[in-house]
């Protein structure tokens, strides 16, 4: 059971503050006056976005649909049939994906499980583990990662809008050329098809956490009708005959597909670890941990594997009835010949795309950057500055090169890993999840979050080393050995950081105070 400890020098609630049109803060998606913000809060580190929530109404199904907008996507269909190609039987992929998506819920509900007891935002539960002003090192590096991967992915989406575009109006075609038409490494039509979702996803946002909601309960089933609509086409042109859960030969077996299956098991864990580290944004709006648990594993276990199943069945049927293979779901999609059929797949994953990239890409940096300076970055504010940062690293350039691609991978799994694994090892063993929400919001120098000027040293030592020693493999990678290790990467940085800030912060003198002190009071 989690305690949530008042501040050791209030002893009653006090009101929440009255907030009116002349405030500098924006609610993230609910009423003025959302966030419970107290009078003894500091305005350094407060706003309506970052206080605990009043109300706290997400149910099962709305985690559920988080998950399936995460996973929905033109991104996780190609990773999911990647995994049946790498050479493996059928089953020993499922093995792996059940593996390593059990790790992932089992991790979200850990992560999950502070910032829904407490109401607030992972940057905020970070200021019990990092310090108040601390906070902002695993914020920024959050932030910035999800600058990119929003950038990229919304230039997944337009280039999958660009080619349904040409596929309706051919004229279209020349200004797909980037030498003719061309501006920054991208070409008209892929600039407006941009533009185009850029501004669609700042529009979805703009409206608030619970429009998202809304927007994403639709997105992952939408996805799953036209994928049961595109897999029965294509059963209905080849036979249920040609079905095959192996994409391409089987080359491993016996213990030589044990280093595979591991690879495959890490790389299912890496591709969740960004909207796993930050997950508390979204547990936060839970109704109860149950709600959230049971969301969990509706979304992760059971949904992840139904989609991957059914993707490795649609991707072996375009083998048979096109002559090829085909991975990416658009593509296949523009092989039928119907308009009204590529319309609305087409749309749809660009749909379950910009999902994807609100909930995993937009929704951190807005938290994030808002903890920065909450009187003069809102949430919505936080957000923008994540949009327009998406553009300026013009992530059609990052993407066109693979090399650059592999190694954001690992360098994200280098520095996310210790993060999270800090943020565990405080909150289950050194602080027995016990949580003094209100100091969470205290500048005072005798503050519980306070540690030495608002950091805490053991944690930035932590995050040091274990982010250098898992880059060490990914830097290194024509070492013996440091190819396959660098697929590790958010293992190592997690178990280096989660051992190493247990150490420090309970057998040296930077040993942390604990939070279950004799002075104060568990809130039931």
């Amino acid at each position: 059971m989690t305690d949530i400890l008042p501040s050791r020098t209030t002893t009653t609630p006090t009101p929440p503050k009255e907030t009116g049109s002349a405030d500098l803060v924006e609610a993230a998606g609910h009423p003025v006056g959302g966030g419970l913000i107290k009078p003894g809060y500091d305005p350094r580190l407060t706003n309506e976005d970052l206080a605990p929530l009043r109300k706290q109404t997400w149910s099962s199904y709305n985690i559920f649909a988080f998950w399936m907008s995460d996973v929905h996507s033109v991104g996780g269909y190609v990773t999911a049939g990647s995994l049946f190609a790498l050479g493996l039987a059928s089953w020993q992929v499922l093995v792996a994906l059940l593996v390593g998506i059990t790790i992932v819920y089992f991790f979200c509900n850990l992560v999950a499980k502070p910032s829904q007891v407490t109401g607030v935002p992972y940057p905020v539960i970070c200021r019990s583990v990092f310090g108040v002003l601390g906070a902002n090192i695993p914020a920024i590096i959050r932030g910035l990662i999800a600058v990119a991967w929003y950038g990229i992915q919304t230039f997944l989406a337009s280039a999958a809008l660009d080619v349904v575009l040409i596929k309706l109006f051919p004229s279209l075609a020349p200004y797909a050329v980037v030498e003719d038409y061309g501006f920054a490494g991208l070409s008209a039509l892929g600039w407006g098809s941009f533009m185009l979702l850029w501004a669609l996803q700042a529009c979805v946002f703009w409206r608030g956490m619970e429009s998202i909601r809304r927007f994403i309960d639709f997105c992952g089933p939408a996805v799953y009708v036209v994928m049961f609509m595109l897999c029965g086409y294509l059963i209905y042109q080849a036979g249920w005959s040609a079905v095959d859960l192996t994409l391409g030969d089987v080359k491993y077996s016996g213990f030589d597909a044990v280093p595979v299956m591991l690879g495959a098991i890490a790389l299912v864990v890496s591709y969740f670890s960004g909207p796993m580290l930050n997950f508390g944004d979204f547990s936060r709006y839970g109704k109860s941990f149950a709600a959230v648990k049971k969301g969990n594993f509706l979304g992760l276990p059971l949904n992840f594997l139904v989609f991957s199943v059914l993707v490795v069945v649609t991707a072996s049927l375009t083998l048979p009835v096109y002559g090829e293979l085909i991975t990416d779901p658009v593509a296949t999609v523009a092989r039928i010949d119907s308009t009204f059929a590529i319309v609305l797949g087409a749309l749809t994953f660009t749909i379950a795309t910009i999902g994807i990239n609100i909930v995993a890409n937009f929704i951190s940096p807005a938290f994030d950057f808002s903890n920065v300076s909450p009187q003069k970055i809102s949430w919505r504010a936080g957000g923008m500055i994540a949009a327009i940062g998406s553009i300026l690293i013009t992530p059609w350039n990052l993407y066109n090169n693979p090399d650059v691609i592999h190694y954001t991978l690992e360098t994200l799994g280098a520095f996310i890993g210790p993060l999270f694994g800090i943020l565990i090892a405080d909150y289950y063993l050194v602080r027995k999840q016990k949580v003094i929400v209100d100091e969470l919001f205290s500048m005072s120098p005798t503050g519980t979050y306070w540690y030495s000027k608002g950091y805490n040293p053991a944690a930035v030592i932590a995050t040091v080393v274990g982010a250098v020693v898992a880059m060490v493999p990914v830097l290194g990678k024509d070492l013996t050995g440091m190819y396959t290790a660098a697929q590790y990467s958010w293992f190592i940085g997690c178990g280096l950081g989660f051992a190493v800030y247990y150490l420090l912060a309970t057998r040296t003198s930077l040993a942390v105070r604990n939070a279950s002190s004799p002075d104060t009071v568990t809130v039931d």
